[in-house]
Protein backbone atom coordinates (compact mmCIF):
# COMPACT_ATOMS: atom_id res chain seq x y z
CA UNK A 1 0.00 0.00 0.00
CA UNK A 2 1.76 3.21 -0.96
CA UNK A 3 2.25 6.24 1.65
CA UNK A 4 -0.79 8.62 -0.02
CA UNK A 5 -3.14 5.50 0.80
CA UNK A 6 -1.92 5.27 3.96
CA UNK A 7 -2.54 9.06 5.08
CA UNK A 8 -5.96 8.88 3.77
CA UNK A 9 -6.74 5.38 5.80
CA UNK A 10 -5.20 6.99 9.06
CA UNK A 11 -7.04 10.63 8.22
CA UNK A 12 -10.31 9.31 7.86
CA UNK A 13 -9.45 6.99 10.95
CA UNK A 14 -9.02 10.15 13.27
CA UNK A 15 -11.94 11.58 11.75
CA UNK A 16 -13.90 8.67 12.84
CA UNK A 17 -12.92 8.47 16.30
CA UNK A 18 -13.28 12.20 16.89
CA UNK A 19 -17.25 11.58 15.52
CA UNK A 20 -17.79 8.54 18.41
CA UNK A 21 -15.92 10.88 20.51
CA UNK A 22 -18.20 13.67 19.51
CA UNK A 23 -21.24 11.60 20.06
CA UNK A 24 -20.65 9.66 22.95
CA UNK A 25 -20.21 13.38 25.41
CA UNK A 26 -23.90 13.48 24.96
CA UNK A 27 -26.28 11.35 27.50
CA UNK A 28 -29.38 11.40 28.74
CA UNK A 29 -30.71 10.51 32.26
CA UNK A 30 -33.83 8.23 32.67
CA UNK A 31 -36.74 8.80 35.68
CA UNK A 32 -37.43 5.67 37.39
CA UNK A 33 -41.31 5.32 38.79
CA UNK A 34 -41.69 1.95 40.48
CA UNK A 35 -44.21 0.68 42.14
CA UNK A 36 -44.13 -2.47 44.98
CA UNK A 37 -47.17 -4.85 45.21
CA UNK A 38 -46.88 -6.21 48.43
CA UNK A 39 -50.01 -8.12 48.50
CA UNK A 40 -52.52 -9.67 45.52
CA UNK A 41 -55.41 -7.21 47.34
CA UNK A 42 -53.81 -4.43 46.04
CA UNK A 43 -54.73 -1.99 48.78
CA UNK A 44 -53.30 1.18 49.15
CA UNK A 45 -51.34 0.28 52.40
CA UNK A 46 -49.85 -2.18 50.20
CA UNK A 47 -48.52 -0.69 47.33
CA UNK A 48 -45.06 1.02 47.71
CA UNK A 49 -43.80 3.67 45.20
CA UNK A 50 -41.14 5.82 44.23
CA UNK A 51 -39.73 8.23 41.66
CA UNK A 52 -36.12 9.03 41.36
CA UNK A 53 -33.98 9.92 38.59
CA UNK A 54 -31.13 7.16 38.87
CA UNK A 55 -31.17 6.09 35.67
CA UNK A 56 -28.93 6.44 32.15
CA UNK A 57 -30.15 5.45 28.85
CA UNK A 58 -26.84 4.13 26.84
CA UNK A 59 -25.22 5.04 24.14
CA UNK A 60 -26.70 3.37 20.98
CA UNK A 61 -30.49 3.15 22.78
CA UNK A 62 -33.74 4.97 21.35
CA UNK A 63 -34.88 7.23 24.38
CA UNK A 64 -38.44 7.15 24.61
CA UNK A 65 -40.38 6.45 27.79
CA UNK A 66 -42.31 3.01 28.84
CA UNK A 67 -44.51 1.38 31.53
CA UNK A 68 -44.60 -2.22 31.75
CA UNK A 69 -44.13 -5.12 33.92
CA UNK A 70 -39.96 -6.20 35.32
CA UNK A 71 -38.91 -9.69 35.58
CA UNK A 72 -36.11 -10.62 36.46
CA UNK A 73 -33.57 -12.57 34.67
CA UNK A 74 -32.38 -16.40 35.94
CA UNK A 75 -29.27 -16.27 36.66
CA UNK A 76 -29.53 -12.94 37.25
CA UNK A 77 -26.16 -11.82 35.15
CA UNK A 78 -28.12 -13.35 31.82
CA UNK A 79 -24.29 -14.72 30.46
CA UNK A 80 -25.88 -17.87 29.77
CA UNK A 81 -27.77 -19.08 26.62
CA UNK A 82 -29.85 -20.72 29.16
CA UNK A 83 -30.82 -17.73 30.35
CA UNK A 84 -35.00 -17.42 31.50
CA UNK A 85 -37.21 -15.01 32.77
CA UNK A 86 -39.81 -15.82 35.38
CA UNK A 87 -43.18 -15.03 33.85
CA UNK A 88 -42.19 -13.82 30.75
CA UNK A 89 -44.48 -15.83 28.90
CA UNK A 90 -47.71 -14.19 30.30
CA UNK A 91 -46.39 -10.89 29.96
CA UNK A 92 -45.68 -8.46 26.62
CA UNK A 93 -43.82 -5.62 26.34
CA UNK A 94 -42.06 -6.66 29.60
CA UNK A 95 -38.94 -4.99 31.18
CA UNK A 96 -35.91 -7.48 31.98
CA UNK A 97 -33.59 -6.52 35.18
CA UNK A 98 -30.17 -7.70 34.94
CA UNK A 99 -27.01 -7.38 36.62
CA UNK A 100 -23.60 -6.33 34.92
CA UNK A 101 -20.49 -8.29 34.90
CA UNK A 102 -20.03 -12.10 34.70
CA UNK A 103 -17.62 -11.91 31.54
CA UNK A 104 -20.28 -11.11 29.02
CA UNK A 105 -20.56 -7.88 27.06
CA UNK A 106 -24.05 -5.48 27.38
CA UNK A 107 -24.58 -6.19 24.17
CA UNK A 108 -25.35 -10.13 24.45
CA UNK A 109 -27.39 -9.22 27.78
CA UNK A 110 -29.13 -6.89 25.88
CA UNK A 111 -29.95 -8.73 22.82
CA UNK A 112 -30.46 -12.16 24.76
CA UNK A 113 -33.14 -10.09 26.30
CA UNK A 114 -34.76 -8.69 23.45
CA UNK A 115 -34.53 -12.90 22.02
CA UNK A 116 -37.49 -13.34 24.71
CA UNK A 117 -39.71 -10.47 24.11
CA UNK A 118 -38.29 -7.61 26.76
CA UNK A 119 -39.17 -3.92 25.13
CA UNK A 120 -36.49 -2.64 27.95
CA UNK A 121 -32.84 -3.97 29.38
CA UNK A 122 -32.83 -2.80 32.76
CA UNK A 123 -28.91 -3.47 33.60
CA UNK A 124 -27.90 -2.84 37.02
CA UNK A 125 -24.34 -1.77 38.24
CA UNK A 126 -22.24 -4.40 39.92
CA UNK A 127 -20.98 -4.63 43.78
CA UNK A 128 -19.52 -1.82 45.13
CA UNK A 129 -20.52 0.66 42.98
CA UNK A 130 -23.25 1.67 45.44
CA UNK A 131 -25.38 4.12 43.00
CA UNK A 132 -22.90 5.16 40.48
CA UNK A 133 -23.92 4.75 36.78
CA UNK A 134 -22.14 4.85 33.35
CA UNK A 135 -22.93 5.53 29.97
CA UNK A 136 -23.41 1.63 28.18
CA UNK A 137 -21.81 0.91 24.47
CA UNK A 138 -23.78 -1.69 23.34
CA UNK A 139 -23.61 -1.62 19.50
CA UNK A 140 -26.18 -3.90 17.87
CA UNK A 141 -29.03 -3.32 19.58
CA UNK A 142 -32.80 -2.12 18.91
CA UNK A 143 -35.03 -2.03 22.29
CA UNK A 144 -34.61 0.05 24.95
CA UNK A 145 -31.49 0.09 27.29
CA UNK A 146 -31.00 1.60 30.96
CA UNK A 147 -28.58 1.54 33.62
CA UNK A 148 -29.43 1.82 36.91
CA UNK A 149 -27.21 1.77 40.61
CA UNK A 150 -26.62 -1.46 41.99
CA UNK A 151 -28.52 -0.07 45.54
CA UNK A 152 -31.74 0.12 44.02
CA UNK A 153 -31.04 -2.72 41.38
CA UNK A 154 -29.77 -5.15 44.28
CA UNK A 155 -33.36 -3.87 46.18
CA UNK A 156 -35.73 -4.91 42.65
CA UNK A 157 -33.49 -7.81 42.61
CA UNK A 158 -34.45 -9.13 46.53
CA UNK A 159 -38.34 -8.14 46.01
CA UNK A 160 -38.64 -9.94 42.59
CA UNK A 161 -36.96 -12.95 43.68
CA UNK A 162 -39.51 -13.37 46.55
CA UNK A 163 -42.26 -13.63 44.22
CA UNK A 164 -43.04 -10.18 44.67
CA UNK A 165 -44.73 -7.91 41.94
CA UNK A 166 -42.91 -5.34 40.69
CA UNK A 167 -44.15 -2.29 37.85
CA UNK A 168 -42.02 0.43 36.68
CA UNK A 169 -42.53 3.25 34.01
CA UNK A 170 -39.47 4.69 32.45
CA UNK A 171 -39.77 8.60 31.56
CA UNK A 172 -36.97 10.33 29.23
CA UNK A 173 -35.05 13.23 31.93
CA UNK A 174 -32.69 15.34 31.56
CA UNK A 175 -30.10 15.60 28.01
CA UNK A 176 -26.20 16.41 28.70
CA UNK A 177 -24.84 18.19 26.53
CA UNK A 178 -20.88 19.23 25.38
CA UNK A 179 -20.10 22.94 25.79
CA UNK A 180 -19.86 22.13 21.73
CA UNK A 181 -22.28 19.97 19.31
CA UNK A 182 -20.39 16.82 17.57
CA UNK A 183 -20.72 18.79 14.54
CA UNK A 184 -18.62 21.77 16.15
CA UNK A 185 -15.62 19.45 17.09
CA UNK A 186 -15.72 17.71 14.09
CA UNK A 187 -15.29 20.77 11.96
CA UNK A 188 -12.74 21.72 14.03
CA UNK A 189 -11.00 18.96 13.93
CA UNK A 190 -10.80 18.38 10.16
CA UNK A 191 -9.51 21.85 10.31
CA UNK A 192 -6.98 21.24 12.73
CA UNK A 193 -6.17 17.83 10.80
CA UNK A 194 -5.89 20.09 7.39
CA UNK A 195 -3.77 23.14 8.53
CA UNK A 196 -1.14 20.33 9.93
CA UNK A 197 -0.81 18.31 6.87
CA UNK A 198 -0.23 21.70 5.40
CA UNK A 199 2.12 23.04 7.73
CA UNK A 200 4.14 19.45 8.13
CA UNK A 201 3.95 19.69 3.92
CA UNK A 202 5.97 23.08 3.65
CA UNK A 203 8.20 22.22 6.26
CA UNK A 204 9.04 19.25 3.97
CA UNK A 205 9.07 21.35 1.18
CA UNK A 206 10.99 24.34 2.31
CA UNK A 207 13.51 21.40 4.09
CA UNK A 208 13.83 19.95 1.74
CA UNK A 209 14.80 22.87 -0.84
CA UNK A 210 17.00 24.31 1.63
CA UNK A 211 19.50 20.99 1.62
CA UNK A 212 19.24 21.02 -2.03
CA UNK A 213 20.22 24.57 -2.69
CA UNK A 214 23.04 24.23 0.10
CA UNK A 215 24.08 20.83 -1.97
CA UNK A 216 24.17 22.28 -5.52
CA UNK A 217 26.07 25.43 -3.62
CA UNK A 218 28.64 23.13 -2.10
CA UNK A 219 29.05 21.60 -5.66
CA UNK A 220 29.86 24.60 -7.44
CA UNK A 221 32.00 25.87 -5.02
CA UNK A 222 34.06 22.48 -4.82
CA UNK A 223 34.23 22.71 -8.70
CA UNK A 224 35.37 26.30 -8.35
CA UNK A 225 37.59 25.64 -5.95
CA UNK A 226 39.29 23.09 -8.25
CA UNK A 227 39.45 25.18 -11.34
CA UNK A 228 40.80 27.94 -8.87
CA UNK A 229 43.54 25.19 -7.59
CA UNK A 230 44.53 24.36 -11.29
CA UNK A 231 44.51 28.21 -12.36
CA UNK A 232 47.00 28.94 -9.51
CA UNK A 233 49.29 26.49 -10.88
CA UNK A 234 49.67 29.17 -13.56
CA UNK A 235 51.52 31.65 -10.86
CA UNK A 236 55.11 32.20 -10.98
CA UNK A 237 56.94 30.52 -8.05
CA UNK A 238 59.90 32.02 -6.54
CA UNK A 239 62.27 31.29 -4.00
CA UNK A 240 64.64 33.86 -1.84
CA UNK A 241 68.05 33.30 -1.52
CA UNK A 242 70.83 35.10 0.65
CA UNK A 243 71.23 38.59 -0.92
CA UNK A 244 67.75 39.08 -2.27
CA UNK A 245 66.76 42.73 -1.58
CA UNK A 246 63.34 41.42 -0.18
CA UNK A 247 64.89 39.44 3.13
CA UNK A 248 68.09 41.85 3.58
CA UNK A 249 68.40 45.24 5.76
CA UNK A 250 65.83 47.07 7.90
CA UNK A 251 64.09 47.38 4.55
CA UNK A 252 62.92 43.80 3.87
CA UNK A 253 59.43 43.08 3.15
CA UNK A 254 56.73 41.02 5.15
CA UNK A 255 54.04 38.87 3.84
CA UNK A 256 50.51 40.87 3.62
CA UNK A 257 48.77 37.39 4.98
CA UNK A 258 51.18 36.36 8.19
CA UNK A 259 52.54 39.23 8.61
CA UNK A 260 56.18 37.84 9.05
CA UNK A 261 59.04 38.92 7.47
CA UNK A 262 60.54 37.43 4.14
CA UNK A 263 63.41 34.83 4.74
CA UNK A 264 65.97 33.25 2.46
CA UNK A 265 64.54 30.15 1.72
CA UNK A 266 60.38 31.24 1.20
CA UNK A 267 59.10 29.85 -1.42
CA UNK A 268 56.64 32.89 -2.52
CA UNK A 269 53.98 32.89 -5.19
CA UNK A 270 53.94 36.07 -7.83
CA UNK A 271 50.42 37.25 -8.67
CA UNK A 272 49.01 38.53 -11.77
CA UNK A 273 49.51 42.26 -10.42
CA UNK A 274 53.14 41.65 -9.50
CA UNK A 275 52.31 41.38 -5.25
CA UNK A 276 54.25 38.29 -3.91
CA UNK A 277 53.26 36.23 -0.83
CA UNK A 278 54.33 33.57 1.01
CA UNK A 279 53.09 30.28 -1.10
CA UNK A 280 51.36 28.61 1.76
CA UNK A 281 49.62 31.60 2.61
CA UNK A 282 48.38 33.13 -0.36
CA UNK A 283 47.03 30.22 -2.65
CA UNK A 284 44.40 29.64 0.90
CA UNK A 285 43.20 32.93 0.96
CA UNK A 286 42.84 33.11 -2.99
CA UNK A 287 40.40 30.23 -2.61
CA UNK A 288 38.40 32.54 -0.05
CA UNK A 289 38.53 35.40 -1.11
CA UNK A 290 40.20 35.59 -4.88
CA UNK A 291 41.67 38.94 -5.01
CA UNK A 292 45.18 40.05 -3.86
CA UNK A 293 45.53 41.03 -0.47
CA UNK A 294 46.78 44.01 -1.08
CA UNK A 295 45.64 45.78 -4.46
CA UNK A 296 42.32 43.81 -4.16
CA UNK A 297 42.52 42.76 -8.37
CA UNK A 298 41.12 39.97 -9.00
CA UNK A 299 43.30 37.60 -9.51
CA UNK A 300 41.52 34.05 -10.24
CA UNK A 301 39.82 36.35 -12.91
CA UNK A 302 43.27 37.39 -14.38
CA UNK A 303 43.85 33.31 -14.57
CA UNK A 304 40.73 32.27 -16.89
CA UNK A 305 38.11 30.69 -13.45
CA UNK A 306 35.27 32.74 -13.92
CA UNK A 307 32.15 33.22 -11.23
CA UNK A 308 28.47 32.74 -11.96
CA UNK A 309 26.86 35.31 -10.06
CA UNK A 310 23.72 34.95 -9.30
CA UNK A 311 21.63 38.42 -9.58
CA UNK A 312 18.73 38.82 -7.35
CA UNK A 313 14.98 39.45 -9.05
CA UNK A 314 14.25 43.30 -9.10
CA UNK A 315 10.75 43.26 -7.39
CA UNK A 316 10.44 46.72 -8.72
CA UNK A 317 10.86 46.16 -11.98
CA UNK A 318 7.96 47.33 -13.50
CA UNK A 319 7.75 50.69 -11.89
CA UNK A 320 11.42 51.18 -12.82
CA UNK A 321 10.50 49.91 -16.65
CA UNK A 322 7.50 53.17 -16.44
CA UNK A 323 9.60 55.77 -14.65
CA UNK A 324 12.71 54.86 -17.34
CA UNK A 325 10.03 55.14 -20.66
CA UNK A 326 9.28 58.60 -19.00
CA UNK A 327 12.66 59.87 -18.95
CA UNK A 328 13.31 58.26 -22.36
CA UNK A 329 10.19 60.10 -23.47
CA UNK A 330 11.47 63.58 -21.62
CA UNK A 331 14.69 63.38 -22.69
CA UNK A 332 14.03 63.11 -26.25
CA UNK A 333 11.64 65.90 -25.95
CA UNK A 334 13.52 68.83 -24.07
CA UNK A 335 17.14 67.63 -24.81
CA UNK A 336 18.40 68.97 -28.37
CA UNK A 337 21.80 67.41 -28.41
CA UNK A 338 24.41 65.20 -26.26
CA UNK A 339 27.65 65.56 -27.23
CA UNK A 340 30.51 62.96 -26.25
CA UNK A 341 34.26 64.19 -27.53
CA UNK A 342 37.26 62.77 -26.47
CA UNK A 343 39.69 65.95 -24.34
CA UNK A 344 43.05 66.31 -25.41
CA UNK A 345 44.11 64.33 -21.87
CA UNK A 346 42.81 60.94 -23.39
CA UNK A 347 46.85 60.57 -24.45
CA UNK A 348 47.11 60.55 -21.01
CA UNK A 349 44.53 57.88 -20.29
CA UNK A 350 41.51 60.16 -19.38
CA UNK A 351 38.46 60.68 -21.15
CA UNK A 352 36.36 63.87 -21.41
CA UNK A 353 32.29 64.08 -21.19
CA UNK A 354 30.35 67.27 -22.30
CA UNK A 355 27.02 67.48 -21.78
CA UNK A 356 24.44 70.24 -23.06
CA UNK A 357 20.49 71.10 -23.04
CA UNK A 358 19.80 74.03 -24.76
CA UNK A 359 15.78 73.68 -24.10
CA UNK A 360 16.25 73.29 -20.52
CA UNK A 361 18.86 76.01 -19.68
CA UNK A 362 21.11 74.03 -18.27
CA UNK A 363 24.96 74.62 -18.44
CA UNK A 364 27.66 72.51 -20.03
CA UNK A 365 29.11 69.91 -17.36
CA UNK A 366 32.33 68.42 -18.00
CA UNK A 367 33.76 65.32 -16.03
CA UNK A 368 36.52 63.77 -16.62
CA UNK A 369 37.07 60.17 -16.15
CA UNK A 370 39.60 57.58 -15.75
CA UNK A 371 39.35 54.41 -17.94
CA UNK A 372 38.78 51.61 -16.02
CA UNK A 373 41.03 48.34 -15.57
CA UNK A 374 40.50 45.44 -13.61
CA UNK A 375 44.20 45.62 -12.39
CA UNK A 376 45.72 48.67 -13.55
CA UNK A 377 49.08 47.89 -11.59
CA UNK A 378 48.98 44.81 -13.79
CA UNK A 379 48.25 46.64 -17.12
CA UNK A 380 51.10 49.42 -16.68
CA UNK A 381 53.84 47.17 -15.18
CA UNK A 382 56.19 47.52 -18.92
CA UNK A 383 57.92 44.13 -17.16
CA UNK A 384 55.03 41.95 -18.91
CA UNK A 385 55.25 44.16 -21.91
CA UNK A 386 51.72 45.08 -22.31
CA UNK A 387 49.86 48.67 -23.58
CA UNK A 388 48.03 50.19 -21.11
CA UNK A 389 46.20 51.67 -24.10
CA UNK A 390 44.63 48.00 -25.47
Amino acid sequence: MSARRWCCWLTFACLAQVWICARASSFCTAYLNVQVNHSASALPGNLTTWRREVGLFGRESPRYGLKARVLLAEPVHACSPDTRFRGARRETGWIALMKRGSGCTFTEKINRAADRGAAVALIYNEDGTENSVIQMAHPGTTIVAVMMGNVGGTTLAELLHMGVPVTMEIEVGRVFEPLMSHYSIFLISVSFIIITTATVAYFIYYTARRLYRARLQNRKQNQLKAKAKKAMSQLQIRTLKHGDKECVGPDADSCAVCIDVYKPGDVLSVLTCSHFFHKVCVEPWLLEHRTCPMCKSDVLKALGVEVDEETPPDLSSSSSDESLTHSDSVSHTHISSVSHTLSDAASSGYESMCVSDTHTGLEVVCVETQPHYDNPAYERDPAFGRDPTL
